[in-house]
């Protein structure tokens, strides 16, 4: 069986116009670090690493499915992510300058994906498409409580969606634990106009 993340993860990837409160589960992911403005070059060339990447150990999981007994024999990778933050230059100014962002793109490893697959499908990626796989890192996070909303719209529209986020997150005596955000792009921003790009936006909370 297929393992479908807009079906089997609906609560975390199909969220709604209005903010919400949740729980999101401990998630492993491979991620690049990166600075500056997303509309950059390098930021182009991370993706061009980072999806490969995705795909080969998608392949690499199908293969290992073959031999072993599993409840999914394959899944369809999971959507870009990126957590957001600024650099001590960025935070220190009064306006935002997007040269000055610091950020982890990353693409989730399913649950059931044994992690000592990883390092091998990695090596096989760089060796067959010339990627720098060895730049990726695993990051493993914790389980967390986020305040989360379905953004519609171009990405400089954003603070929009987060003052509703900040709202809710207030009338429920909970506070954000900081300025670093996490975004889920469910579009595809080389093919959706900007005005119907689909974005989650989330930021961890905690009690007040």
């Amino acid at each position: 069986m297929k393992y479908e993340w807009r079906r089997q993860e609906k609560t975390i990837y199909t969220t709604k116009r209005q903010p919400q409160l949740l729980t999101i589960p401990a998630q492993t992911f491979i991620t690049l670090h990166g600075t500056g403005n997303p509309n950059g070059s390098e930021f182009q060339a991370q993706l061009q690493t980072l999806y490969p990447a995705a795909y080969g150990l998608k392949h690499a999981y199908k293969q290992y499915a073959q031999a072993q007994v599993c409840e999914f024999d394959d899944y369809v990778v999971f959507p870009l992510e990126g957590v957001w933050s600024l650099t001590t230059k960025g935070q220190q100014l009064d306006h935002l300058d997007k040269n000055e962002f610091s950020y982890d793109i990353m693409i989730r490893v399913p649950d059931f994906v044994p992690t000592e697959l990883i390092a091998p499908a990695l090596a096989a990626v760089k060796a067959r498409k010339q990627v720098p796989t060895e730049q990726i890192e695993v990051q493993q996070f914790a389980a967390m409580q986020v305040a989360q909303i379905l953004h519609i719209g171009a990405y400089d529209d954003e603070p929009a969606s987060f003052a509703k986020m900040d709202q809710l997150v207030a009338s429920q005596a909970m506070r954000r634990t900081s300025k670093i955000h996490r975004e889920i792009y469910l579009s595809d921003a080389r093919r959706v106009a900007p005005n119907k790009l689909k974005t989650i936006l989330r930021y961890r909370v905690t009690p007040n």
